[in-house]
């Protein structure tokens, strides 16, 4: 009997152990986590509110990526081509609507894609809203936004039924024919001149809640170490008791 409940407890003290362990560990991943988030946050806030510069060239397309190029303030000069936008599904406070993605030509024939902003559904048409299709050189101010691939959750893009919801850029290009086309696009500022599309819609928040998954792993890890603590106490009580 005195080897069966040491035993027991043995095998109690090592399953504790685990998982108090396994707890305090994923407590130090969150806080680790949250170390990084707040250093993306302030990374972020720099871009955001930096001057604007322009935006990769060719040549360094291939280095762009979310963790050093996403949210900064670019500026880019060119002409729409309107006949070839796509309008992404999308739902704001205004009620849903669309994102109108024009490709804008540079100077040097490449091509970006600019959110030019949001319009209600009633505004889908081109014909609709005659005003918002500039012609001649624009300029365009705004954030620059990593490609959306592949859809969103659970509504995969259909371009044979131009059915978009999200922003593809490589899957926009093919579908409109357009090559030389920059693996991003940007999010255009609003514009007082033109209320639709109406841009500067970009919402930029990144949830922090690290610090409260960590305090909970550790409360879980003192927790199993509490209970292995009472589970040993009763054990020697039991002893003292039958002794």
């Amino acid at each position: 009997m005195q080897r069966t409940s040491n035993a027991k407890r043995i095998v109690m003290l090592a399953i504790s152990l685990f998982a108090a362990a396994a707890f305090a560990a994923l407590g130090v991943w969150q806080l680790e986590r949250r170390v990084w988030k707040l250093a993306l946050i302030e990374a972020v806030d720099t871009r955001i509110h930096a001057e604007p510069a322009p935006p990769p060239p060719p040549s360094a397309w291939g280095g762009v990526s979310a963790a050093k190029d996403q949210y900064r303030r670019v500026v880019a000069s060119g002409h729409f081509l309107n006949a070839r936008e796509t309008l992404v599904h999308t739902a704001t406070d205004m009620g849903p609507g669309y994102w109108v993605m024009t490709p804008l030509e540079q100077a040097d024939g490449t091509l970006i894609l600019v959110n030019r902003g949001f319009v209600p559904e009633r505004l889908a048409p081109r014909s609709a809203r005659p005003q918002s299709l500039p012609t001649g050189t624009v300029r365009v101010t705004g954030l620059l936004r990593m490609s959306e691939p592949e859809g969103r959750f659970l509504r995969a893009n259909r371009p044979e039924q131009e059915r978009w919801y999200s922003r593809d850029v490589a899957a926009i290009a093919r579908a409109r024919g357009l090559s030389a086309m920059a693996p991003y696009f940007i999010d255009a500022d609003a514009l007082a001149a033109s209320p639709w599309p109406r841009g500067g819609l970009t919402i930029v928040a990144f949830p922090n809640n690290h610090l409260t998954y960590a305090a909970t792993w550790f409360g879980l890890c003192l927790l199993s170490l509490f209970g292995f603590a009472m589970f040993w106490r009763q054990g020697t009580d039991t002893r003292t008791a039958d002794a």
